[in-house]
């Protein structure tokens, strides 16, 4: 083995790392919007758990935050809720950077 195989197998682990950390983050904080979404709906501990997981799933078929605000808008309207894009995508600012400190301080 060279220094340079081994370089690019640190780099290959590394690059693995983050993204692997990359989407439990992502995740994470899509839980977490799911939660504060919820809750903002009044659902029940209950519903609140499926609807969280619900949004987890919903983000790994469609991918990208724009899937997950207009679900969230629509799914609020459709609540009563009066939550435009603005409000959720604060939110989901809020929650990445709580999702980023949860998983940090796991570790």
């Amino acid at each position: 083995m060279t220094t340079f195989d081994d370089r690019e197998r640190a780099s290959e682990a590394h690059f693995v790392r983050e993204d692997e950390m990359a989407f439990r983050i992502t995740a994470r904080r899509n839980r977490l919007l799911g939660v504060w979404a919820a809750h903002e709906m009044n659902l029940t501990p209950e519903e609140t758990d499926a609807y969280a997981t619900a949004l987890v799933h919903a983000d790994m078929e469609g991918g990208g935050d724009d899937d997950v605000v207009r679900k969230l808008v629509g799914d609020m309207t459709a609540a009563g809720l009066d939550h435009d894009e603005a409000t959720v995508r604060r939110a989901l600012a809020q929650q990445m950077i709580e999702a980023r400190r949860q998983l940090m301080e796991a570790q």
